[in-house]
């Protein structure tokens, strides 16, 4: 699609609200509308949010999971752009599920719920997922002894993607941000989970240039 002129719909967590770069012009949202020349970009970033729902209540603003959200954005957008999962590794209570889920209160249903919501909403119009940023500590131990890796959820989201064949723009391993490496977390995400000004930078470059493809 041709970017410039369009508007733009980002449905996302603290890195779409612009967590990490030092003021709103170089959070990516922004440097993506600069760059690209869109009429318009839709910021519905909220910080601490997830894709799924949480059975137990943990915060009244990080429990606006997306797909509470998602029917509350504007419907004349050009396109949307799904940008999460990470939050609901870090501090979700949602199981993974199923594929044959259809519930929010796991993430597989979640991703079904969502994207079956968008499909209709948008509908013929392009609707993008992007998976999770690598960060630092991207396994942890349920209370049950189970193991749970943000690898995941990824996963889950490509899956679930290719169900309503939806295209997905895998920066989980494709963004060559992974803070494991000492001199990339200093250069591009300083506190290991949000990109620095540098790193929204490269995020808008992937996501502008992915929309293009569409």
């Amino acid at each position: 699609m041709k970017l410039t002129g369009t508007t733009i719909n980002f449905l996302g967590d603290s890195i779409t609200q612009g967590a990490g770069a030092s003021d709103t012009e170089h959070a990516y949202v922004r440097v993506l509308e600069k760059t690209f020349g869109l009429a318009m970009a839709r910021n519905y970033g909220i910080g601490g949010t997830r894709i799924a729902r949480r059975t137990v209540p943990y915060n009244p603003v990080y429990d606006q999971d997306f797909c509470q959200r998602a029917p509350d954005m504007a419907d004349d957008a050009d396109a949307v752009v799904v940008f999460g999962g990470v939050n609901d590794f870090g501090h979700g209570d949602a199981p993974l599920g199923a594929m044959t889920d259809r519930s929010p209160y796991t993430f597989y249903g979640a991703c079904h719920t969502l994207m079956h919501l968008l499909t209709r909403k948008y509908l013929g119009k392009p609707v993008l997922f992007v998976t999770p940023l690598r960060c630092v500590d991207e396994v942890r131990t349920e209370s049950d002894g189970s193991i749970l890796a943000l690898r995941d959820f990824r996963n889950v989201i490509l899956e679930v993607a290719e169900f309503y064949s939806l295209p997905v723009l895998d920066l989980y391993a494709q963004s060559g941000i992974r803070p494991e490496i000492p001199e990339v977390r200093s250069a591009l995400m300083p506190d290991g989970l949000h990109p620095n000004d540098a790193g929204h930078a490269i995020v808008a470059r992937k996501i502008g240039n992915y929309l293009q493809l569409l």
